[in-house]
């Protein structure tokens, strides 16, 4: 068995109740985001949401796609706040800090036991 290649990004989640009403909400129950993250330069390289439509997904992907995580996670809610006007903004907001809180706490537990 050949030994396995460390790779560079690594993939996170989060997620938050969906608005009620909305048909994200209907389908899902939840705001939900993926996001691959390079360890290396802490950039968002990747995004994907639980929206209805494709629309929403490539707009916000593009949204946060390149957001250095390292600056911290209030310059990435002032992106998505100032481009994305609906009403699921605020549980998309809490879903992507929950998938923020989560990256940072991995990387300081792995940085431990390096």
């Amino acid at each position: 068995m050949s030994e396995l290649v460390k790779m560079k990004t690594v993939l996170v989640t989060g997620y938050a109740k969906a608005p009620q009403g909305s048909s994200m909400f209907e389908l899902y129950k939840t705001s939900g985001i993926v996001m691959e993250i390079d360890t290396e330069s802490n950039l968002i390289v990747n995004a994907e949401f639980t929206f209805v439509t494709e629309l929403a997904r490539d707009f916000l992907r593009r949204v946060i796609v390149g957001y250095d995580l390292s600056q911290g996670i209030d310059g990435l809610v002032q992106r998505i706040e100032d481009y994305y006007y609906t009403p699921s903004t605020n549980s998309v907001i809490m879903a992507v800090k929950a998938a923020y809180k989560r990256y940072m706490e991995k990387m300081r537990q792995s940085q431990t036991t390096h």
